[in-house]
């Protein structure tokens, strides 16, 4: 289900072409959840991705979402079952993917860069707060 949006676009929302390339995964979920208590299927997926992207890029809390988009708590609660059922990663991994074979490299990761122990860096930003990311970069 694809609405075109009322509303002027943000700078963070997805394009359309990256729309293209992740909408089958969020409309496989959707589709997968049917039965007693699911709701009616109310606001546009692509509007919900929107809206946790300018969460994202932004830094605003959830509640200051602006009101062109759907209900926070609704935006909220399809985050937070993203996360926890692994579609954000899914999502991550398609578009790490499309990358790799961009820049002529193996879709499958082979290796990965770890800092030393002793080198005092350290996670600073949860994997949740970057599991979108990837999205709003063009």
């Amino acid at each position: 289900m694809c609405l075109v949006s009322s509303r002027r676009p943000y700078r963070s929302d997805v394009s359309g072409a990256r729309w293209a390339l992740i909408e089958p995964v969020f409309v496989a979920w959707r589709a997968a959840r049917t039965g007693p208590g699911t709701a009616a299927r109310v606001h546009d997926l692509r509007e919900i991705v929107n809206a946790i992207l300018y969460v994202n890029r932004t830094g605003i809390p959830w509640e200051y979402l602006p009101h062109d988009f759907p209900p926070y708590k609704t935006v909220y609660d399809y985050y937070a079952k993203w996360e926890v059922d692994g579609t954000t990663q899914r999502v991550h991994d398609l578009l790490r993917a499309k990358v790799r074979r961009a820049q002529g490299r193996s879709v499958r990761e082979t290796s990965r860069r770890r800092p030393s122990s002793g080198s005092g860096l350290r996670e600073t930003s949860p994997a949740s707060s970057r599991a979108m990311t990837v999205l709003a970069i063009d």
